[in-house]
């Protein structure tokens, strides 16, 4: 009997030890996650977007550049799934394809947006002095800019042929870090003050070890918002671009490429703008979810995610 009541004790006890067991930081910013039903929502919309992109060329039983000169400007049907543009080209693989196109330069554009914006907002801020002055002067004038007009010209000399999307994706990257460097700049100021930098400065550490180690790691929540949310403004920013002629050029393809080809035909094949924008509409607003479940999970005062 005493046996017994001895190991139901110590079995309480462990219970209570594992219970008291404090959760990891990325485990409880996982659980708050997955407990944001919108967040799911864009997760599995985005998930369900990457896989059409990837896999949807296998399935389609058109390429995006075969034309079907007897099913012009044709509605859905059995053979074409989301009809044909006045060329005879299918629906569903041009939009399978500028799907792909779109995500593809949304991403590289926002991480390499994200990875300059960190280096340089935190390194001006870390250096101090003339340094730090001149830093923000250029960020200043280069905010100044009309980017979107110097995107245009870039875009015009250097994005025809086959991988005139590249350029598109640079020119995004040269032209999108100057707000983002800024902000990261201004988080820097209090990082820089903290008893580890400080340390570390005063121990001879080198600046960039210092600035890779303890500053950027410690911006980490911010940089992982800002690259979501960076996903959806390179892709309306292409989308911008393709729809004005100066984004990707024909026979390659993208969403705002037919976008700009399906506007002039809402009223007699309104497929043609449907499908696109439908896309742009989803990727956007699940990326815009997800961007905001990222938020709420971060930030220990938010009660979106529930509690952990």
């Amino acid at each position: 009997m005493t046996n017994s009541s001895t190991v139901s004790t110590q079995v309480i006890e462990q219970d209570a030890r594992t219970k008291r067991r404090p959760m990891s930081k990325r485990r409880l910013v996982l659980r708050r996650f997955v407990r944001n039903v919108p967040a799911d929502i864009g997760v599995v919309i985005f998930t369900l977007l990457v896989l059409l992109a990837v896999f949807g060329p296998y399935i389609s039983p058109w390429e995006y550049d075969e034309l079907d000169f007897m099913s012009l400007t044709e509605p859905p049907s059995a053979e074409h799934w989301l009809g044909t543009d006045v060329a005879g080209a299918d629906m569903f693989a041009l939009a399978v394809r500028g799907l792909g196109k779109s995500l593809m330069i949304g991403v590289i554009a926002s991480l390499g947006t994200s990875v300059i914006a960190a280096i340089v907002g935190t390194s001006i801020a870390y250096f101090r002095g003339w340094a730090e002055r001149v830093g923000m002067w250029l960020i200043d004038m280069l905010l100044a800019i009309p980017s979107f007009l110097l995107l245009a010209m870039i875009v015009s000399a250097f994005g025809s042929g086959a991988n005139g999307w590249l350029a598109l994706t640079f020119a995004l990257m040269i032209f999108g870090w100057f707000g983002y460097a800024r902000v990261l700049r201004s988080m820097t100021l209090s990082l820089r003050e903290r008893e580890y930098v400080l340390a570390a400065k005063y121990m001879g550490v080198p600046s960039a070890k210092v600035i890779f180690r303890h500053l950027i790691p410690n911006l980490g929540s911010i940089l992982i918002i800002q690259f979501v949310l960076g996903v959806v403004i390179s892709v309306l920013a292409e989308t911008g671009l393709s729809f004005l002629g100066f984004g990707i050029q024909p026979p390659d393809t993208s969403l705002g490429v037919l976008i700009q080809e399906g506007s002039g035909t809402l009223l007699t094949a309104p497929w043609m703008l449907l499908v696109p924008m439908a896309l742009l509409v989803a990727l956007t607003f699940s990326m815009t979810l997800i961007g905001d479940g990222l938020r709420d999970a971060l930030d220990p005062t938010s009660q979106s995610g529930g509690k952990a």
